[in-house]
Parts: structure tokens; sequence; C-alpha cells
């Protein structure tokens, strides 16, 4: 058999990125308004944390007890909080917070769960398998719990919850990859390609991973989103993000005790928690009808 045999395009019947063109993929766009939508949010909380690392109408950290509790005003557009400090600045930096909890959770899911997925489809028996399992023990223990039961054990931080975060949704990411990669791994010029001699490694870049890319990215656009929400959770806690830094979760918890003299301050980081999972959510299902039109109904 030649080689060009063996180098065929595959057509899967599953999401593949690569077999849309620029003109097509830009129609499919168009044509979603919540991959639109939830893109232009999702954006808006990245270039929210870009600009807070260079500008924010004053210090986050900055106190002004003559001016606490002040509500809004032309000079503090979303008011201060109990020590005075400015709202809207602790808002934008806290896109900081969320933007790294997310973006870690998911890299460190993604790390461990798509070479583990791919291992348990090209392998199959006894090793793939076991892979399931270990995926099974993991996915039994609730992620939160193990980012609290972390967190507890070496200290309350970001980095920590995340990584807990993280690992408890490799699962995922392992059965979503093992699945979708047996689909592409049951074509017949993976066959061909196997039979001429192509290294695993070889196959799995060159031919498994283009085919499998979409669903893989709109997995992680969801467990951003799951992330965020632990990650606030764990701040709300006291088990994530230390003061004074400022996060979302902890402004929600700082605000609790003083929702008598000004309700706003808890509506603000919840305004942009809910966003910001909004926004994630909906890139994740539009994307879903931009790779795959027929899910669109």
């Amino acid at each position: 058999m030649s080689e060009g045999a063996v180098a065929l395009t595959l057509e899967p019947e599953g999401v593949s990125l690569g077999r849309a063109d620029d003109q097509s993929l830009r129609r499919r766009w168009a044509a979603s308004p919540s991959a639109l939508i939830g893109l232009i949010l999702v954006l808006l909380v990245f270039v929210t944390a870009l600009i807070s690392l260079v500008w924010t109408p004053y210090p986050p950290l900055a106190v002004d007890p003559a001016h606490n509790l002040s509500g809004m005003s032309s000079s503090h557009l979303l008011g201060t909080d109990q020590y005075g400090r400015d709202v809207l600045s602790r808002v934008m930096s806290s896109a900081q917070i969320t933007v790294y909890a997310g973006a870690l959770a998911v890299f460190i899911a993604a790390l461990i769960g798509i070479p583990a997925g791919l291992y348990a489809a090209w392998r199959g028996g006894a090793p793939g398998e076991a892979v399931l399992r270990l995926a099974d023990l993991i996915y039994a223990f609730p992620a939160l719990l193990a980012a609290i039961t972390l967190s507890a054990a070496i200290g309350a931080s970001t980095t920590t919850a995340m990584i807990a975060i993280g690992i408890a949704y490799t699962p995922v990411f392992i059965r979503v990859t093992r699945s979708n990669a047996l689909l592409v791994l049951s074509s017949e010029y993976i066959l061909a390609a196997r039979s001429y001699g192509r290294r695993p490694l070889a196959i799995m870049r060159r031919h498994v991973l283009p085919n499998i890319s979409a669903t893989i990215i709109i997995q992680m656009t969801l467990l951003f989103s799951l992330a965020i929400l632990a990650e606030a959770a764990l701040d709300y806690l006291g088990l994530g993000t230390n003061p004074p830094t400022a996060s979302w979760g902890n402004m929600l918890q700082d605000s609790q005790n003083y929702l008598n003299k000004d309700v706003m301050l808890s509506v603000w980081p919840g305004v942009a928690i809910f966003l910001t999972v909004l926004g994630s959510n909906l890139l994740g299902d539009g994307l879903g009808d931009v790779f795959d039109p027929r899910r669109k109904r």
C-alpha cells in the first residue's frame, strides 16, 4: 500500500475542526447567537483581567475609611466597601484570579486526561479498563470536597484549590477523549496507517487529535465555568484566594455583614460570576453548533 493511501484525509462521522474551511466556519459562527454572545462575554472577562494588570480607577487594596460604604457616585462608580476600597477596581482585579483559576484547572485536567484517554483508546483491553476504573474512582470523590480537603491539609490558596479541581475533573477528559478516539481509530485509514507501520504517537498526533479537538475544546469551555464556580465557592468559604487580594468569592463573603447598609456590595461580584459562567456555557454550547451543524434544531 502506498504512503499516499495512508495519508488520506479522515472524514469521520464525529466532529472535526480540520474538515470545515474558514468560510464555512465563519457562516456557522454568524448563525450561532449563543456562540457569539458567549465569546463576547468570555473575551470581556479576559480583556478586563488584562486591563486591570496595568490600570484600575483606584488601587484595589487602597483603604479610605473616610469614604467607606459610600455607595455609587461619580468618583466611585460602583461605590466603596466597608474599608473604603473602590468596588469597581476590586471587581476588575478579581478577573485576574478568575482567569488564572479557570485556566489552571482546565490545563491540569486536560494535561492528565487527554493522554490518559488516548492511551485507554489505543491499548484497550486490561490497560484501558484500568484507566477507566481509575477515572471512576477519582470521579466518585466530589471535586469541591477534594479542593476543601487539600486546602485544609496544605494551606488555602487559589493554586492549591485549582490543582484539586483540575485533578477531580480529569475523568471527564479521559472519557470524552477515549470515546471520540475510539471512533477515529476504527476508521479504515487508521487501520491502513497501522499496517504501514506508523508509530502510535505519530498516528495520535497527526490523525486522531485533529479529529477530536473540537469536542475537547467544548469540554474545556464547560470545565472553565465549573472551575470558576468552584473557585468562587472556595473563596467564599475562606479556602481559596487569601485576603486582602480581591476575588469575587471573597468579595461576596465580605459583603454579607453589610447587606442592610449597601446590598450592591454583593450584587456586583455576583453579577460578574453569573456573566462569566453564562458566557462560558453559551460559548461551549455554541461551539457544538459551530463544529457540528447537525446538532441544531
